[in-house]
C-alpha cells in the first residue's frame, strides 16, 4: 500500500505509530545535518524529518536530493514536534522517517504551488494540473462537488428522477449560435451540441416522467466574459401537472436548503418583483437588493427649466449615494470619467450634494434653485450627507448605465458583502423582445414559453405587451436560475412560432417532433434551470466562474493547456466531406 494515512490525518494521538505517507514535496529545508520536508496531498501537509544521526545514511542522502513537487513515499514513526506550528492542523507532530522512495521526480514548476502564487492567470491555465494542487483551486473544486451532491440529494429525496438526454442533437434557434458537429456517416449533415436539453425534458413530461432533473453540460458559441464559458453546466429541472407557484415553491426550497447546508445561512420567503419594476427601480432584470440606491425618475422635476440635456432626454433618472457628499470634487470627477468609459457609454453625469445644513449644491446650479434640488432629493430618497448622481438619455440605455454605476458605487462602499445572501424572484417578463435593427420580435426566453393566462390574443394586436409565464431566480445581483411554464398545446405552439417568423414549413422542420408529441396527451408542465457554475461561485463568495471549473477556457474560448480548438488533418476533413468546402 502506498499510504496508511493521508497528510492531513495525523495528530498527537498517533504518536509512536508506524505510518506510511505519500504525496508531493511542498518544501525542503536542508540544514546539512538535518532535512525537513513538507509533504502535501489534497488532505493537508505533514512535516517529515530526516536526521543524520537517526536516519539510515542512504535514506538521508536521498532526502537531500528532493526537490519541489517530487512524488515520494515515506515510512516512519509519528513523534511530537518540539517546535509546534499552530497554523497547521498537523502542526503538533512530525514523522521521523526511516524509509524513503522517490515515486517520480519533478521538474521545477513554472510557478510556486502555494496559496499566493507568482503565476499569472494565463500561465496557470496552461499548467492547470499544477494549479489544481494549490489550496484555493483545490478547495473550490471540493466545494463544487459538495454543492452538486447536495443538489442531487435534495432533488432525489423530493421525487425527482435523474435522466440523461443526448449531446448530439439537431440545430435549433435558441438565441445563441450552436456548436455543430459534422456527421461522417451522413454526408453533408450535422449534429449540434445542446444549448439546453429544453425539448427533451418537455418530451420526458409527455412520457410521464413528471419530475425530472439532470446536471448537464450545455454549449453556446457566444462571446465570453468572466461569468460565461462556451461549455457550462446546468441543474436542469422540469415538472408536470404544476403551475408557476409550484415551481417557485419547489426551487425556493432547494435554494434555501443549499444556503443553510453550504453556507450556514437561514433565509425566509423569497421576495418577488415584476420585471417592469426591476427595470424601473434598478435598471436591470437581476437587481442586487442587498442595498438600497433605488432609481428615482426625475423627468417631472427636471424638465421645466432651460437645461437642454434634461429636456431632450427620454428619461432623467438618479440615485442617492449614501454618504457621498464626503466625496471630493476630484473623486466625483473620477466617477464621471468612469461612466464615460466605452463599457458604460454615458456622455456625462449631473450631481447634487446634500449638505449637512439642509442645503444643496449641484453641478447645474445655473439652471436649478434650492426648491428644485429639494425635489430631486425627495424623488431619489436622498438624505443629508448623500450625493445624488443623475444620468439622462434614451430609457433603455440610461437605465443600463445607471445600473452599472449603482453596482460600481456599491462595490466601492462595501455594500456587496459576499457573505450576505438575498434571493429574489423576478416574474412577468415580456414574452417577446423587439430587435431594433430588424424590427422583428424574438422570444425573450425561448419559443416554448407560455404567455400569461388570458394574454394569448394580444399576440395579434400588441405582441410587445404580452407577458410570459416566466421567472428568474436572482441571488446577490446574479441570475442563478430561470424558467417558465411551457406551451403544451400544438396549436398554441404553432401560433407562437408564427409570431416569431417561422413559416409552417420551417416550424414543422425544426419542431415538428415536439408538436407531434403534443397530440398524444401532453400534460401542463414547466421547469427551471440553474447555472451550476454561477451558483457555486456565488455560494463560494466569488463571481468569476472559472475559479470553480476544473479545466476552464480563457476569454477567447481557448483551452491553452491542450491548445484547443486546433486544426484537424486532411484525412479527417475528407472523411467528413469538409475538405472541398473549406478550400472553396
Amino acid at each position: 500500500m502506498y499510504r496508511s494515512h493521508t497528510n492531513g490525518a495525523l495528530r498527537l494521538a498517533n504518536v509512536n505509530e508506524e505510518v506510511t505517507l505519500a504525496g508531493w514535496v511542498q518544501k525542503v529545508r536542508n540544514k546539512g545535518f538535518m532535512v525537513w520536508v513538507d509533504l502535501r496531498d489534497r488532505y493537508g501537509i505533514t512535516q517529515l524529518i530526516f536526521d543524520e544521526e537517526r536516519t539510515d545514511v542512504a535514506v538521508f542522502e536521498m532526502a537531500k536530493t528532493l526537490g519541489r513537487e517530487f512524488v515520494i513515499q515515506v515510512k516512519g514513526t509519528v513523534i511530537e514536534r518540539q517546535s509546534k506550528n499552530p497554523k497547521m492542523e498537523t502542526g503538533d507532530i512530525e514523522i521521523s522517517a526511516s524509509e524513503l522512495t522517490i515515486l517520480n521526480a519533478s521538474k521545477t514548476p513554472p510557478f510556486t504551488i502555494e496559496d499566493d502564487t507568482d503565476g499569472g492567470e494565463e500561465l496557470r491555465m496552461k499548467y492547470r494540473y499544477l494549479d489544481i494542487r494549490r489550496n484555493p483551486v483545490k478547495e473550490n473544486l471540493i466545494f463544487r462537488s459538495k454543492v452538486t451532491q447536495e443538489v442531487r440529494n435534495y432533488l432525489s429525496s423530493d421525487g425527482f428522477i435523474e435522466v440523461e438526454t443526448p449531446y448530439l442533437i439537431k440545430s435549433t434557434p435558441e438565441g445563441a449560435r450552436d456548436f455543430v458537429v459534422p456527421s461522417r456517416m451522413n454526408e453533408g449533415q450535422f449534429y449540434a451540441l445542446p444549448q439546453s436539453p429544453q425539448t427533451f425534458k418537455q418530451l420526458l413530461m409527455v412520457g410521464g416522467m413528471d419530475k425530472y432533473f439532470q446536471i448537464v453540460k450545455c454549449f453556446r458559441d457566444e462571446d465570453l466574459r468572466a461569468d460565461r464559458q462556451p461549455e457550462f453546466t446546468q441543474i436542469d429541472c422540469e415538472m408536470a401537472f404544476i403551475e408557476q407557484e409550484d415551481i417557485l415553491n419547489a426551487f425556493e426550497g432547494m435554494t434555501r436548503h443549499l444556503l443553510k447546508e453550504i453556507n450556514g445561512v437561514e433565509v425566509g420567503d423569497f421576495p418577488r418583483m415584476q420585471y417592469d419594476d426591476a427595470m424601473r427601480l434598478y435598471g436591470n432584470d437581476k437587481p442586487d437588493i442587498r442595498f438600497g440606491m433605488q432609481f428615482g425618475e426625475l423627468n417631472e422635476v427636471t424638465q421645466h427649466k432651460d437645461f437642454g440635456v434634461f429636456n431632450n432626454a427620454e428619461l432623467v433618472v438618479g440615485i442617492a449615494v449614501p454618504g457621498g457628499n464626503s466625496y471630493s470634487r476630484k473623486e466625483i470627477d473620477k466617477i464621471i470619467d468612469w461612466v464615460r468609459r466605452p463599457q458604460v457609454g454615458a456622455l456625462g453625469m449631473v450631481y447634487s450634494r446634500c449638505n449637512d445644513d439642509g442645503s444643496f449644491k449641484s453641478s447645474v446650479d445655473k439652471f436649478y434653485d434650492q426648491e428644485d434640488l429639494a425635489k430631486w432629493a425627495k424623488v431619489t430618497g436622498a438624505k443629508t450627507g448623500d450625493l445624488i448622481c443623475i444620468l439622462s438619455g434614451d430609457t433603455n440605455k440610461v437605465r443600463a448605465q445607471l445600473s452599472a454605476l449603482r453596482m460600481e458605487l456599491a462595490e466601492r462602499l462595501g455594500l456587496r458583502d459576499p457573505k450576505v445572501f438575498v434571493p429574489l424572484w423576478v416574474v412577468d417578463f415580456p414574452l417577446l423582445e423587439l430587435d431594433e435593427e430588424t424590427g422583428n420580435y424574438h422570444a425573450m426566453h425561448h419559443p416554448f414559453t407560455s404567455p400569461k393566462p388570458g394574454q394569448l390574443e394580444l399576440l395579434e394586436t400588441n405582441p410587445g405587451d404580452v407577458k410570459a409565464n416566466a421567472y428568474d431566480l436572482v441571488l446577490n445581483g446574479n441570475e442563478i436560475g430561470g424558467g417558465s411554464i411551457r406551451i403544451h398545446d400544438k396549436q398554441i405552439q404553432a401560433t407562437m412560432l408564427k409570431h416569431l417568423g417561422f413559416s409552417d414549413e420551417d416550424a414543422k422542420a425544426q419542431f415538428g417532433f415536439l408538436m407531434d408529441a403534443f397530440e398524444y396527451g401532453a400534460p401542463p408542465h414547466g421547469g427551471l434551470a440553474f447555472g451550476l457554475d454561477r451558483l457555486v461561485s456565488i455560494l463560494g463568495g466569488q463571481e468569476t466562474i472559472r475559479d470553480f471549473i476544473a479545466f476552464p477556457k480563457n476569454n477567447s474560448g481557448r483551452d491553452v493547456m491542450i491548445d484547443a480548438p486546433a486544426p484537424i488533418d486532411d484525412e479527417q476533413l475528407t472523411e467528413l466531406s469538409l475538405k472541398l468546402n473549406l478550400k472553396s
